[in-house]
């Protein structure tokens, strides 16, 4: 009997940090690219609109895979699907790393089909071997993002100028195959992927529901203005005056941000009938965060750290819903799946239609202002995907 709870442990143990390793692949290797697009523009020769696509292109695989990611985990099961994804950010960084422009854009692609994947499944995975602790354990492993995100910003740029952005954006690697290594024992303990996902009738139900569309407008919403400052934070920052280094080392300081909420979401979720409050005030964050970097940019410091907190915890109550609002694995990986594509989709036309603006106007006012507008919308839709509802059986 000891044993025999001793290898429960353990199992259980695995699952933890495989799924935080899973998680720690689901943003860096996106959000390490913009500090160093620069260099990658000058090495390349790439225009404007190339460099741009490098940025949109992972949000875009992001949107189109999320649907069928569902799919591969009915035919294959969770375990494989994800092992599979972490094989694709694998191979997609290698290939992004060897140098000519062609593999550059197929590496993009293959990391953000794997990140997709990934993204999808793993609200899924907790729900059914955790559905006690969804909110604590989807903190968890939005932390594991986060602080992968913040390292991996902080340390690309000195690896850049160190080795170039190949060699730096290479290093990368290590995540998957470190979650790949972890992985492998979850392989050869379930084989029956059949219960574990989504029927197609219950996949395509929950794009007929009211509840599932707040949802995944809250989750698009958080997720489009956070791409949009992530990918010109520096470039807004500079024309407002500030020093170019002082201007990139904030993005990194946003990125470790957007995981302090994890160490308390948690926590105050447990303890509420709904989160219709912190819905609302994790928008209400964000959008004093762009009101901020619009009036005052010179104390772009605080404004970084309060938009981390609001799209941080936001990414946290988003990926919650998922759970929370579902009443089984198969209903949440239909519902992720259809917030992500969607999600994805805004948040892929937002960086570039902003630049656009930014382009056409001549500055950053207008495009920072409809930011604000979308975070205010984001207020409301939290009202209402906060209430303590669930998709119907």
């Amino acid at each position: 009997m000891r044993s025999f709870l001793a290898s429960r442990t353990t199992s259980s143990a695995l699952l933890l940090v495989g799924i935080l390793l899973i998680a720690a692949n689901l943003r860096a290797p996106v959000t390490a690219l913009p500090p160093v697009l620069g260099a990658i523009q000058h090495g390349l020769d790439l225009g404007v609109v190339a460099a741009g696509a490098l940025t949109t292109l992972p949000l875009l695989a992001f949107a189109l895979l999320s649907p069928f990611s569902a799919l591969f985990a009915r035919a294959f099961g969770l375990e494989r699907s994800l092992f599979g994804a972490m094989v694709a950010i694998a191979l997609g960084i290698a290939l992004r790393s060897l140098g000519p422009g062609w593999l550059l854009y197929l590496g993009t692609v293959l990391i953000g089909m794997g990140i997709a994947v990934g993204n999808v499944l793993l609200p899924g995975l907790v729900k059914r071997d955790f559905a006690q602790q969804v909110a604590s354990l989807t903190s968890a492993y939005v932390l594991a993002m986060g602080i992968a995100a913040a390292l991996g910003s902080a340390v690309v740029v000195p690896l850049t100028r160190a080795w170039g952005w190949q060699i730096a954006l290479g290093t990368f690697i290590v995540l998957p195959l470190a979650a790949l290594a972890v992985w492998t024992s979850q392989l050869r303990q379930r084989h029956v992927p059949a219960a574990d996902t989504a029927p197609l009738a219950q996949a395509g139900s929950v794009w007929r529901s009211a509840l599932a569309w707040q949802v995944t407008l809250f989750l698009g919403l958080n997720s489009t203005i956070y791409y949009v400052v992530v990918g010109w934070l520096p470039t807004v920052l500079i024309d407002a005056g500030q020093a170019p280094d002082y201007a990139g080392s904030l993005h990194g300081v946003l990125q470790l941000a957007t995981a302090v909420p994890a160490l308390f979401m948690g926590r105050l979720l447990r303890g509420l009938s709904d989160q219709r409050v912190p819905a609302a005030a994790t928008a209400g964050l964000s959008l004093i965060g762009l009101l901020g970097l619009m009036a005052w940019p010179q104390w772009a410091l605080l404004w970084s750290v309060l938009f981390g907190l609001g799209t941080g915890a936001g990414i946290i109550l988003g990926l919650s819903f998922v759970g929370l609002r579902s009443h089984n694995a198969q209903q949440a990986a239909a519902l992720s799946g259809m917030s992500q594509c969607m999600g994805y989709l805004l948040a892929a036309a937002g960086p570039m239609a902003m630049g656009a603006l930014h382009d056409g106007l001549g500055g950053w006012l207008v495009p920072l202002g409809l930011c604000a507008l979308l975070a205010l919308c984001a207020v409301w839709v939290g009202l209402l995907a906060g209430r303590n509802l669930q998709l119907k059986a």
